[in-house]
């Protein structure tokens, strides 16, 4: 049996599993989702203006302007997901109310995956027409309507109408949402065997709405109608059948004798499957064309399986609807980010060019390369484009920027869209939802963009660092420096799919490499009277990765060293400092600063690593250190001094510390606004802080916290960062020049970039 074979599970287990699906919908409350207010209601002025009287001023506008009903209400960003149920998922017709799970499930989709609020609404209404009735009278509510798991053929009448009717997209995912995705995995497909739409003959089965959406997709994109046949529970359709026909599946009849599928089979490029499990046999696969595509996308079990497809097709290439097979064909790449352009651009309708564009957008990006939050969503496998890599991964928050944005680009070129919009910038916007670090870290992108400086990275053969540094290839004019084994780092990227190729890559082999004399004796030359003998420097240039990256920089060969990725903070930092520091002088570490992206803004934390008990210089040096690296974020610093003490009211070494830096900043001629010591809740509070100290000379609340005692200042960004949701970038190495950074084993590739970024910018930028 195949590793990738499900394999039986025992009655014990199909317990446990059922248990725990009920188990996660009943609790710690029933149900998937709740409403939360986005304004505040905490007293009478909030009531005022959320009802009456102010409520009235927002209803006037719109009475004066329908087109504001997106400025003051929340229908510009509201989804609809409407069903009568009567074809749920592979439950068939089990009611309206039975549904209800899953269109929750579908709503959560919307808004984990878009940021799209959505509602659920089952109708207990079977006639077609009423229920599209039903749904019209909706329009004033929502921005758009999904429509769901609705039988066919009453899913194309309820479509038609809605669509004909309303002013607002109108989109029946089983059928459009499928069809996109297998238009997307059979672009691939192709590109993968070399054939061509045009050139192929398809096989399908099924002939309800997702299997005719679909083979209405593949006519789209290049196959000949003459080249489709479509089977189902009667066999081939054909002209003059009678038998459990539609007009949907009459216009693919071929022929005018009844035929089955064993029959019409052969030779065929593609078979594509939304019926029934078993459908397809192996002796049916044998008699395909050679690399034959087979989608069997009926859940949940296919039509046939990939271990006895392999038996007759060892080079067939593989579709299913399952997620424990390679390929899974799956809606959520589509749906929550169709409607996210289709909303953001204010469209009237979802056309034949927005769905092309979702087609061609999600197959683009399944031939580049993988982002490292996808790798590290499915650890283990291989997300490498090819034969078992056709379409990307639900979790690649790279879809929604690419389809998002191709989406709203088709709906402004074809005329439906009400808004125009900077498609850069939108995608920009789009990616910065995303990523949360995307929009702060622009302008130290850009700054870094205007020079090319060579990055040198301490733990080469780490797989964060390879995805850093083809992001940093593909993204900056920065190139990347390996520390590390060749063929190490070589076998690292091909499991991993990257598409670096290696030999154009700097990569220093601690093992064997030209220049270890010379660094072995710069480094002996630096520490000789450091009790450092000769021996003893052979040795940290063959096994001391950090040290060697450090000379590196020392020696002009590398602008900046990034290490961390294992290992010790401290243990890093005192090689750093005895390498490129200079007791005393500007570059001998003036603290940590750590960047952490919350839900509210950003906030700078120092020192959080090098220091646990600064002196008030050190202190000092940390806020002058910070407010300066805070410009760099194109942010003006407020800097508030965090300790247990309040303005003097307590005597102690950290308080004591702290009031002593102050007064050496005060002597000084800073740019900054800075105040203390406080609690951090006073400098987060700034009416809490006017009660304490009227009249202090910091507005609003701080930015900056520096604290007199690394622990505290690491427990806060911990905090932060696990309880808070709070996202790092950092920690940033302050007082180096910009010639190292040290991070944290916790790190992730996209923070590797970013933390490419802070040391691409040479200090002269920031001050």
């Amino acid at each position: 049996m195949d590793d990738k074979t499900p394999k039986p599970a025992t009655e014990a287990h199909r317990e446990a599993v059922r248990q725990a699906a009920l188990d996660y919908h009943r609790l710690p409350k029933p149900g998937k989702l709740e409403i939360r207010a986005t304004k505040p209601m905490a007293n009478g002025r909030d009531l005022a203006r959320a009802y009456s009287p102010g409520v009235a001023e927002a209803c006037i506008e719109i009475q004066k302007n329908p087109a504001t009903a997106s400025d003051y209400t929340a229908r510009g960003n509201l989804v609809a997901v409407v069903t009568n149920g009567t074809a749920v998922l592979g439950l068939g017709n089990i009611g309206s109310l039975a549904s209800k799970p899953v269109m929750e499930g579908k709503a959560v989709l919307f808004k984990k995956f878009a940021n799209i609020d959505c509602f659920d609404i089952e109708l207990d209404e079977s006639d077609p027409e009423k229920l599209a009735e039903i749904v019209c009278a909706l329009e004033p509510t929502f921005g758009a309507i999904n429509l769901e798991d609705i039988k066919a053929p009453d899913c194309f009448i309820v479509e038609k109408i809605c669509r004909e009717r309303m002013g607002i997209p109108v989109f029946h995912d089983d059928q459009h949402g499928t069809a996109i995705v297998v238009g997307a995995a059979a672009t691939n497909a192709l590109r993968v065997t070399g054939k061509r739409f045009e050139d192929i003959k398809i096989v399908s089965t099924g002939g309800g709405a997702a299997g005719i959406a679909c083979l209405n997709m593949l006519l789209k994109l290049g196959v000949k109608r003459e080249n489709v046949w479509l089977c189902d529970i009667e066999g081939l359709v054909y002209e003059g059948r009678e038998a459990d026909m539609t007009p949907q599946k009459a216009e693919f009849a071929q022929g005018t004798t009844p035929a089955t599928l064993d029959d019409v089979i052969g030779g065929a490029d593609m078979f594509l499957g939304l019926s029934g499990p078993g459908v397809l046999k192996p002796e049916m696969v044998a008699k395909m064309t050679k690399a034959p595509i087979i989608f069997a996308l009926a859940n949940p079990n296919p039509e046939i399986t990939p271990d006895a497809v392999r038996e007759v097709a060892p080079d067939a290439i593989m579709a299913t609807g399952r997620s424990d097979f390679p390929n899974q064909v799956n809606n959520v790449l589509c749906f929550p980010f169709i409607f996210r352009g289709a909303l953001d651009v204010g469209a009237s309708q979802i056309n034949d060019a927005m769905q092309i564009g979702c087609v061609e957008g999600i197959a683009a990006l399944a031939r580049a390369t993988t982002s490292a939050e996808a790798a590290a969503a499915y650890q283990g496998e291989q997300l490498t484009f090819g034969p078992e890599y056709l379409i990307p991964k639900p979790f690649d928050p790279r879809l929604m920027g690419v389809v998002a944005s191709s989406v709203a680009k088709a709906a402004m070129a074809t005329g439906v869209a009400s808004k125009e919009l900077d498609l850069e910038a939108y995608k920009a916007q789009l990616d910065a939802s995303v990523f949360k670090s995307a929009m702060l870290m622009r302008p130290v992108f850009e700054a870094a963009a205007k020079e090319t400086r060579r990055i040198v990275f301490a733990e080469g053969e780490d797989e964060r660092v390879l995805r850093a540094s083809q992001a940093m290839l593909e993204e900056t004019t920065e190139t990347p420096i390996l520390i590390g084994r060749p063929d190490v780092i070589a076998q690292r990227m091909e499991r991993a799919g990257l598409q670096i190729d290696v030999r154009s890559l700097d990569i220093v082999n601690p093992e064997n490499d030209p220049r270890y004399r010379d660094y072995w004796q710069t480094y002996h030359g630096i520490m000789a009277r450091k009790g450092v003998t000769p021996d003893i420097a052979r040795a940290v240039m063959r096994t001391n990765t950090t040290a060697i990256g450090a000379v590196m920089v020392h020696r002009g060969e590398a602008d900046s060293l990034i290490c961390g990725t294992l290992g010790q903070f401290r243990w890093h930092l005192d090689y750093i400092e005895k390498v490129l520091g200079v007791p005393g002088a500007e570059h001998t570490a003036q603290g940590a600063l750590s960047l952490m992206i919350l839900e509210d803004g950003p906030l700078f934390i120092a020192d959080t690593h090098c220091r646990s008990e600064p002196s008030p210089e050190q202190i000092a040096a940390s806020a002058i250190g910070a407010a300066r690296h805070v410009r760099r974020f194109g942010l003006e610093p407020k800097v508030a001094f965090c300790a247990q003490s309040q303005f003097g009211d307590l005597k102690g070494d950290t308080g004591d510390r702290i009031r002593a830096a102050i007064k050496l900043i005060d002597q000084q001629e800073v740019d900054f606004t800075y105040e203390g010591e406080m609690n951090v809740d006073a400098a987060l509070d700034p009416e809490l802080r006017e009660r304490l100290l009227p009249n202090g000379r910091m507005d609003g609340p701080a930015n900056v916290l520096i604290f007199g005692h690394a622990d505290a200042a690491s427990g806060v960004r911990n905090v932060l960062k696990m309880k808070a949701g709070g996202l790092e970038v950092g920690p940033i190495l302050m007082g180096m020049g910009n010639r190292a950074h040290i991070v944290t084993p916790s790190i992730t590739a996209r923070g590797l970039l970013n933390m490419a970024a802070v040391a691409g910018t040479p200090v002269k930028h920031y001050g």
